[in-house]
């Protein structure tokens, strides 16, 4: 046996494979993208309209954020709908200053006349799963709201989505995120790009043609019913919201989407908080995928159902596919240019089908959710470069996480900081951290790619390849670089201010 010869072959296997379920997950954006356009002018309908208007209990889960808790209190305060039909949940898991913030606002609104609770945990058993289920044990309401303590909702919120409840299989209605911060930096444009495609796209191709979608843990109403009957708030999972959605949905419930109807909120600003964001929200749906896949393809749901929904709980697994694929391009790069194994006409039309699969899908996915939400085509092809660059700088991190979830390695709930707009300085919380090793990673990922594109261009690979290695460069650069910048700015603040005598214990 020629090991050579095998080698290149196991390699290019391996390479190609990756390639091909790279492809894959691209063809299903496609999917997604015409299921939106297929149905996107099926607007749901209230079945009908409440009589007399029925008691809500809105909660308000917060930990450590004392630039927007008094903020989210008077908002909540300010929903029109009859005092005597509305109740407010504080759930306060804060270690830090949060408390007398929070206890304050209460107090002033309950001076009002609001019926307005404050529940302080000592202890974050369940994280915010915990806190929303022990809400429940003292909640009134028919139906349940949660905001996240950065949302700012308007007044009319509950009047303009309540009525979809009459129909009594409804056990969710979820509205549309919109950011504050939007035009703040192109890492606010970036995700708010991101997100738009996820509500724009996503959610409406799912909801509108019968597949399931997921709450989106805040911005959202639950018909309370709907959760004890799914079981409630489980906390073994990161991703609570996409863990009970899927639960409600295989018991027969009706999730509703409004994408007109939106609750404006903030997006990280600084790279550390994104991607701690981000690392929750792929564990948690690795985590999800793990427990409920099997629940699901065994369901009696119809496949269009079950297929979607695989998709869906699995996407996460992208992130891994990408991080090896990324690693192996210079011996791809340096195998395919030897003598006798240049590429083939076939090879080369596969790779071209790939290009189109898995790269031209993410462009007609966002430009797609920009037209469908401003109009504007123009704003989604010029940050393309930045969106893929950034989601390519995120792949160590969320392989990281991935893998956490497959072999069953338990993390702390990390939220993430808000600022309300004010300047970053990180004083929300001192609890004192590791020093972060990913940024390194990343930043020697970026100097890899700097290499691959080096090597392409002298060797005369493809003239397609060199360009998006050296986005993919920059990509590692920028995710690295604004991580230890945010590091840096972390650590001075906390050391330019004193420990309180609780923080000291």
């Amino acid at each position: 046996m020629d090991w050579s010869d095998f080698g290149y072959t196991l390699f290019m296997s391996v390479y190609t494979f990756l390639l091909v379920v790279v492809s894959i997950y691209g063809l299903h954006r496609y999917g997604l993208v015409f299921l939106y356009y297929l149905h996107r002018r099926k607007t749901p309908r209230p079945a009908g309209h409440f009589t007399e208007l029925p008691r809500v209990t809105v909660q308000l889960p917060m930990f450590n954020e004392p630039l927007v808790a008094e903020r989210i209190i008077r908002r909540t305060c300010r929903l029109d709908w009859p005092r005597e039909k509305l109740q407010i949940q504080v759930l306060d898991d804060s270690t830090d200053h949060t408390p007398p913030i929070a206890r304050k606002a209460v107090e002033d609104a309950r001076a009002r006349g609001f019926d307005i609770t404050y529940i302080h945990r000592e202890d974050r058993t369940g994280y915010k799963a915990g806190a929303l289920a022990n809400g429940l044990k003292t909640a009134t309401g028919e139906f349940v709201t949660v905001f996240d303590a950065d949302f700012v909702p308007e007044p009319d919120f509950l009047k303009k989505s309540i009525d979809y409840f009459t129909d009594p299989k409804v056990a969710v209605v979820q509205t549309r995120w919109e950011h504050i911060n939007r035009d703040d930096s192109m890492l606010t444009r970036a995700q708010a790009i991101f997100l738009d495609g996820h509500f724009a796209i996503e959610h409406m191709a799912r909801n509108r043609s019968n597949r399931f979608m997921n709450f989106n843990g805040t911005a959202g109403t639950w018909r309370r019913s709907a959760i004890a009957d799914a079981g409630g708030w489980h906390h073994d999972t990161l991703t609570e919201d996409l863990d009970l959605s899927y639960r409600a949905q295989l018991k027969g419930w009706k999730f509703i989407f409004l994408p007109d109807l939106c609750a404006p909120a903030e997006l990280p600003p600084e790279m550390s908080a994104f991607k701690a964001q981000q690392f929750r929200w792929t564990k948690g749906g690795a985590q999800t995928s793990l427990k409920l896949i099997p629940k699901l393809l065994l369901s009696k749901m119809p496949w269009k159902v079950k297929l979607e929904g695989f998709f869906h709980l699995t996407c996460y697994t992208m992130h891994i596919y990408m991080f090896f694929l990324v690693m192996l391009l210079y011996p791809a790069i340096v195998l395919r240019s030897q003598p006798g194994m240049e590429a083939s006409v076939w090879r080369n039309l596969f790779d071209m089908s790939v290009f189109t699969l898995a790269t031209l899908s993410a462009s007609v996915f966002y430009v797609a959710s920009q037209v469908e939400l401003t109009g504007d085509w123009r704003t989604g092809v010029k940050y393309l470069p930045l969106m893929m660059a950034v989601g390519i700088g995120l792949c160590i991190s969320n392989t990281k996480a991935v893998l956490e979830a497959l072999f069953g390695r338990k993390s702390e709930f990390v939220r993430t900081p808000k600022y309300a707009g004010q300047a970053i300085d990180g004083k929300g919380d001192r609890k004192k951290r590791k020093r972060h090793w990913l940024p390194y990673v990343e930043f020697a990922a970026g100097l890899y790619m700097s290499f691959c594109a080096v090597v392409s261009l002298g060797l005369g690979y493809s003239p397609m390849t060199a360009p998006f290695l050296i986005m993919f460069a920059f990509g590692f650069y920028y995710v690295s670089v604004l991580s230890f910048i945010a590091d840096r700015r972390t650590a001075r603040s906390r050391a330019a201010v004193p420990a309180t005598a609780a923080e000291k214990a």
